[in-house]
């Protein structure tokens, strides 16, 4: 008889190594390494692929052969959904969204199901977190009107699961969460990367499937660091990976697209979370920024681009005297580094700061990811300093760099034209940045070539003080 042999596989990047240790040899997390009995090779195989029926039986064809029609996209009434998964649901993809706990991935699934199944669409949920009864709470507040065509069931073990499929023939399947599933071919237990790796290959056969094409959705866990649990081996494997952020006390929710393969990687889509569920934000512009019939000292509006959306945002600033030797910088939506560089620049184009504690924060909790807001985050400040607001339909759009100039940034006509559809009345942009004038009708463009033309511009050349 052969002698067991043992292995130490880590949960969190899924690396083996023969002896246990406190930290991972590869990723060097501490306390991951779980035990896992390897069989030897006299033992009976088991199967760690899909099955055969599970359809990965068809030949080579020519790709020019191959027809593409928009009939592969599944679309739901969600227009914010439509657009995050690259303009709708392809019919044998197979999906992973993340988030922390709490953050509304099981509601805006149940939601999303809710709209398939309207259409007409066959839906089966698998919980392996939740029972049947707890679903039937939710759907109450979020999805009163659910279809008799979803089908619900609280389970963990796939191969039930891949029964249950034979009995509903679902066109979508959700999985919450792939961490809860285990196949009973293998010994390790729920959650290990083997268990992960082999689930999400057989959902793979299932999804991809010639003679059945179904479109899957899979719960992901999410780590203390804010990444998907498991190996990134699951992230290549499927097709799009969905990230779901929003802190709990705040009411907006994003939903970013890390990976899709059929559509713009980036692509985000906005829900205010209510009572009813997770409603889509269908003109983000007004969320993100406060109305007024008069401007305030520290306000200042810029452009953010969200995967192919522009959106106005409203960025808020607060300088007072500093009562300790060293000034403290506080922001929220940028991180504090840049924050530091922002008011280094400021204060070297004239404005002191060097006495002051400065804070800075988005609106509704937008964390813009592009240096495009940089030249509104250094106007606001300057109108804290100065006590003097800014008018309430002027808008900065630019790149600061260390040396005070006003740098390029990508996709301005599209930011200007919506700025004009919206109807704002000035925006300052980099010097040189448009290749031609674009035509508006309301919206007047000003070319800046430095933080100190900005500011003599908009607040007199009074504002600027040189110390």
């Amino acid at each position: 008889m052969a002698k067991e042999k043992k292995e130490f596989v880590c949960s969190a990047c899924g690396f083996s190594q023969a002896k246990w240790g406190g930290q991972c040899g590869s990723c060097r997390e501490w306390n991951t390494l779980e035990e896992r009995v390897v069989e030897s090779k006299s033992a009976a195989a088991t199967p760690t692929t899909p099955r055969k029926s599970l359809g990965r039986g068809s030949k080579p064809v020519r790709l020019k052969d191959v027809k593409s029609s928009k009939q592969s996209r599944i679309l739901v009434t969600d227009q914010e959904f439509n657009r995050v998964m690259g303009g709708g649901i392809v019919r044998d993809s197979i999906t992973i969204i993340t988030a922390p706990p709490g953050a509304g991935k099981s509601t805006l699934l149940l939601m999303i199901a809710e709209q398939l199944g309207s259409s007409g669409l066959t839906v089966y949920y698998a919980s392996g977190e939740e029972s049947v009864d707890q679903i039937k709470e939710r759907s109450n507040r979020v999805a009163p009107n659910i279809a008799e065509n979803v089908w619900i069931q609280s389970e963990t073990n796939m191969n039930a699961i891949e029964d249950s499929l034979n009995d509903v023939d679902p066109d979508i399947l959700i999985i919450d969460s792939i961490q809860s599933m285990y196949v009973n071919e293998l010994p390790a237990r729920a959650g290990s990367p083997t268990q992960v790796d082999e689930c999400v290959n057989r959902l793979i056969g299932i999804a991809k499937n010639p003679e059945r094409k179904r479109a899957i959705f899979i719960v992901g866990q999410m780590t203390k660091k804010d990444e998907l649990a498991g190996n990134r081996s699951m992230e290549h494997a499927v097709d799009t990976v969905l990230y779901l952020e929003g802190e709990r006390t705040q009411q907006i929710r994003y939903v970013y697209a890390e990976k899709n393969r059929f559509g713009e990687t980036g692509e985000v889509a906005l829900y205010s979370m209510e009572q009813a569920g997770m409603i889509p934000i269908t003109n983000p512009s007004e969320f993100f920024m406060t109305k007024r019939k008069s401007p305030v000292p520290g306000s200042a509006l810029t452009v953010t681009r969200e995967g192919t959306r522009n959106i106005v945002v409203e960025v808020e600033s607060l300088t007072e005297s500093s009562m300790y030797g060293f000034p403290i910088r506080v922001s929220e939506g940028i991180n504090k580094q840049n924050l530091q560089i922002m008011t280094a620049i400021v204060e070297r184009s004239g404005v002191r700061l060097s006495d002051k504690d400065v804070y800075v924060k988005f609106v509704a909790g937008m964390k813009p990811k592009e240096t495009s807001v940089n030249l509104g985050i250094a106007m606001s400040i300057v109108s804290s300093v100065h006590k003097m607001g800014i008018p309430t339909d002027t808008v900065f759009i630019g790149e600061v760099g260390l040396t005070g100039e006003i740098k390029n940034v990508p996709y301005l006509e599209t930011r200007i034209k919506e700025l004009d559809r919206l109807g704002f009345h000035t925006v300052y942009i980099p010097k040189g940045n448009l290749r031609e004038p674009i035509p508006t009708k309301n919206l007047k463009v000003m070319e800046v070539g430095t933080l100190n033309e900005a500011i003599s511009s908009v607040f007199s050349a009074k504002a600027v003080t040189p110390f």
